[in-house]
């Protein structure tokens, strides 16, 4: 099944398919070359650098590399090692080589990503691996340096050491073996071994090297020669080397004083590499144990701040050995009870199929979600959070208002009466309880209190939902919920807490309020109707209001226009203010005569507050009409004097009545021609009265009398 997998996971391009006129063009009709080459035609394949061969070829490409960079140096430094092997390090050197060449080719048929997306263009794939940097360090790697044995000899391996520059590789398999395995720890613990092994290893054999140069055995630092007792064989003069490279570079000391300069440098070499190199090597596997740690401490709660919290309080033994248990229990059945936290960092859709590879088997076994899509179950696995309860720990009590409700996933629970001791029931593995107090079910008698006691009986692994995330599920699936209602409904039949009376009264006040808000909502329907015709009929009158007052200004100005070259201008005397009368017993002045109904140009308004004509003024102390304020608001022009002593028309009629729009305001006592008067009151539709006497919504006056100047 895993080979059929990885068979699957591999990606194929397939040639460009060619046209009828491509096949044409190179295939001879008289033979039958082009049908046998298109049926013989090889597909190209391209591997994907996430995909399982990709990874399998990496972890094999990690050997030629180790081997060379372990055997490359200690076939150099040890000659009798290469002599004795002769064709077994050929053999293993060329079989290296053909793996460089052939991870060569497996380059120019890996795809990349770009944007996120496969590259499968074989010419682009080609064309970036021969611009990349690894092309010309691979080249390099199989260069046939072995060709110097020809002029050297095969005893000096060095020729080889190109080889080596595949390191790269090594770290790259490294790296993705760390992500792929099921103990990255270790791993890292491990690879930082054999980082400090090939180190050691090296300096090993460059001691002896130095100490073959110096002459072996000529004092007390270097390497003893052959006359020594088991010294001849290559493998103890190695394993020497290997253990004084250990004292060095594990600044250890016990080892004998350098005697040459040589033998002082390359001690101090050793230290300072030992320093550097050991140092840093060293850290990481402190930071690599201190990370497993901290991964334990994020993946199981710490014990630690409980017990001295326990202690601080004078909690009870018993208690405290308790709390001890069950921290035991959690990382010893590896129970994790804050799994969002550890998926916190997952995107949605990977959270969700994790979660129900995990949880959706257990799901399943519960009797109410059998019969339930799985995407309502999928749903459900994200909110789902795992306690652990303990022996003898209660879950529920009788009368504790229920805001959970439980799933039994692992051990075994007890229905227990008032007393604690005596078991009613037992619950099993996929059963469930608490779901009634989530539920608001009409008629149920409890509300949302508990209505049994349940205890834990051993170690039970329970999923707990609560009711604001089953609330927001049901929302999205109705048919869940209404099967839902029903078990909850049929339960609390069977344990007579189902007032059936009362669930059908409130289902008939249901259905009465759903009436009330119907009628409701045709009511509003139909006042909002009126409301725009009435609306409709408002504009209307505004419009017609507005061109009545336009052609009443263009006759006063008209009328104004024709009476103008009669008048004399005479000395313009100051208006008195609103309501001023004249003295007692004070004489008339002469009358005034101004045009009648001279109007200004008007002054339109929006329809919200259209005034109308405001203050016609004539001659001096002449009033206008009484600015009854309308649709539109007119302004009059400058005051007009006439002669001393002229008088005008003796019943000038102001302009005609005036209907205002819902608040119609006129000016207070605008004054007009001496004694002149307007038509009768005559009140318009809204009651809006005309210029004499008549009075709007809003106290508006028609003209008064008016007087001219004092004597």
């Amino acid at each position: 099944m895993h080979s059929l997998g990885s068979l699957l996971s591999r990606r194929w391009v397939w040639p460009r398919r060619r046209s009828s006129t491509e096949l044409a063009a190179t295939t001879d009709p008289g033979t039958d070359t082009g049908r046998a080459s298109g049926a013989t035609r090889s597909r190209t394949w391209i591997l994907d650098p996430s995909g399982d061969w990709y990874y399998w070829w990496i972890s094999i490409m990690a050997l030629p590399v180790l081997y060379n960079w372990i055997f490359l140096i200690c076939r150099s430094c040890f000659p009798d090692l290469q002599e004795q092997h002769a064709v077994l390090w050929l053999s293993l050197d060329y079989l290296c080589d053909a793996l460089y060449l052939l991870d060569i080719a497996v380059h120019f048929h890996t795809g990349f990503l770009e944007d996120g997306i496969l590259v499968q263009d074989h010419g682009r794939i080609q064309w970036r691996y021969l611009r990349s940097l690894s092309f010309p360090r691979d080249v390099a790697a199989v260069l046939p340096t072995d060709l110097l044995y020809l002029r050297l000899g095969l005893g000096v391996p060095v020729v080889r050491a190109n080889r080596c520059l595949q390191a790269p590789r090594l770290f790259e398999a490294f790296d993705r073996q760390e992500t792929r395995t099921a103990h990255p720890n270790a791993f890292r613990v491990a690879k930082l071994m054999l980082y400090v092994f090939i180190t050691i290893h090296w300096h090993g054999c460059l001691y002896f090297a130095l100490s073959a140069w110096l002459g072996l055995g000529t004092d007390g630092w270097v390497c003893p020669n052959a006359s020594r007792p088991g010294f001849a064989r290559p493998l103890r003069q190695y394993l020497h080397s290997f253990y004084f490279s250990t004292l060095i570079l594990a600044t250890v000391g016990d080892t004998p004083e350098p005697q040459r300069e040589e033998e002082f440098l390359f001690v101090t070499t050793g230290f300072l590499l030992a320093v550097l190199g050991f140092a840093t090597i060293t850290g990481s596997i402190s930071s690599v144990i201190s990370n497993m740690n901290a991964a334990d401490a994020a993946f199981y709660p710490d014990p630690e701040p409980v017990r001295h919290y326990l202690q601080a309080q004078g909690a009870s033994r018993r208690l405290a050995r308790r709390v001890a248990r069950w921290h035991q229990h959690l990382r010893a059945q590896q129970k994790l009870p804050a799994e969002r936290a550890v998926l916190q960092y997952l995107p949605w859709g990977l959270r969700a199929e994790v979660a129900a590879s995990v949880h959706l088997p257990a799901l399943r076994r519960v009797g109410l979600f059998q019969s339930w899509e799985r995407s309502v179950l999928q749903q459900l696995v994200l909110r789902l959070q795992p306690q652990v309860f303990g022996p003898g720990e209660f879950v529920c009590r009788r009368g504790d208002v229920g805001r959970e409700m439980y799933f039994i996933r692992e051990g075994r629970l007890a229905v227990v009466a008032e007393d604690g001791i005596t078991q009613l029931a037992v619950l099993g593995e996929g059963l469930y309880f608490g779901e009634i107090s989530l539920i608001n079910i009409k008629g149920n008698i409890s509300g949302n209190r508990r209505t049994a006691n349940i205890m834990s009986i051993g170690y039970s692994d329970l999923f707990c939902l609560s009711k604001e995330d089953l609330a927001e599920v049901l929302v999205e699936f109705p048919s869940a919920r209404a099967m839902m209602e029903a078990k909850g409904r049929e339960l609390l039949l069977r344990m007579g807490k189902l007032d059936v009376h009362a669930e059908a009264v409130a289902a008939a006040a249901e259905e009465e309020a759903e009436h009330q808000v119907q009628a409701l909502e045709v009511a509003l329907e139909g006042l909002q109707t009126q409301a725009a015709r009435l609306l409709a009929q408002l504009e209307s009158s505004a419009f017609k209001l507005a061109l009545r007052i336009e052609r009443l200004e263009c006759q006063l100005q008209r009328s104004a226009g024709e009476a103008g070259p009669a008048q004399k201008p005479g000395p313009a005397t100051p208006q008195q203010p609103t309501g001023a009368q004249r003295p007692a017993g004070g004489l008339p002045s002469p009358r005034s005569q101004g045009p009648p109904r001279a109007q200004g140009p008007p002054r339109v308004q929006g329809p919200s507050r259209v005034q109308g004509p405001s203050g016609v003024q004539g001659p001096p102390r002449v009033q206008g009409p009484s600015g009854v304020q309308g649709l539109l608001r007119a302004k009059s022009p400058p005051r007009l004097q006439g002669h001393s002593g002229a008088q005008g028309p003796p019943r000038a009629q102001g302009p005609p009545r005036l209907q205002g729009h819902s608040v119609v305001q006129g000016h207070s006592r605008a004054q007009g021609p001496s004694r002149v008067r307007g038509p009768p009151s005559v009140q318009g539709p809204s009651g809006v009265q005309g210029p004499r006497g008549v009075q709007g919504p809003s106290r508006g006056r028609g003209p008064t009398r008016g007087t001219g100047p004092r004597r």
